[in-house]
């Protein structure tokens, strides 16, 4: 764990030699996200969506005049409404923008997320989704945003005959600095 975590701020470091033009900021967001069981939900567990919501800061460094690269950190909270489904995250989605417009920017990337509750409860501590997303800019500095996450891995441990992967769509408000 120590590595990665290193091994994520030299990453991010290095973004800082061509941060001439760099923006940073924060977000908060409206989740609303379930999980989708592989073959079908078992019985007896209810799998209705949860609302919840997102917040967390951004660095949005431009590669060329429009493509940039936006790392992020946010504590989302996704999941399922039953209690024992509810996933708590720490994430670092890294989302590759595109701008088809002076105001409107699509992107698309990986996200990371590392479980922000108890750490023995049959549920994995670190997943994997794709993001994609669409940004209206209101004005140079606020922005309004919507995301989909897909998982890419299974949530629970292989300990537990379950497979389901935690799907997300995300509404956001955001500041730029």
């Amino acid at each position: 764990m120590k590595k990665t975590l290193l091994l994520l701020a030299l990453v991010m470091c290095s973004f800082y030699g061509f941060s001439q033009d760099a923006l940073y900021g924060v977000r908060a967001g409206f989740n609303i996200s379930n999980l989708d069981f592989d073959p079908e939900v078992p019985a007896g567990v209810e799998n209705m969506h949860r609302n919840g919501f997102a917040i967390g800061f951004f660095g949005e460094f431009p590669i060329s005049k429009g493509f940039s690269i936006a790392p992020e950190i946010q504590f989302s909270a996704e999941g399922a409404k039953e209690e024992a489904l509810r996933l708590d995250f720490i994430q670092l989605p890294v989302l590759l923008k595109f701008k088809v417009s002076d105001r409107i920017a699509l992107g698309v990337g990986p996200q990371a997320s590392l479980k922000a509750h108890e750490y023995q409860d049959g549920i994995q501590n670190l997943s994997f989704s794709g993001i994609a997303g669409f940004e209206y800019a209101l004005t140079d500095e606020f922005f309004l945003d919507f995301r989909y996450s897909y998982g890419l891995t299974n949530i629970f441990d292989d300990e537990v005959e379950l497979e389901a992967i935690n799907t997300n769509m995300q509404i956001g408000f955001g500041v730029k600095f």
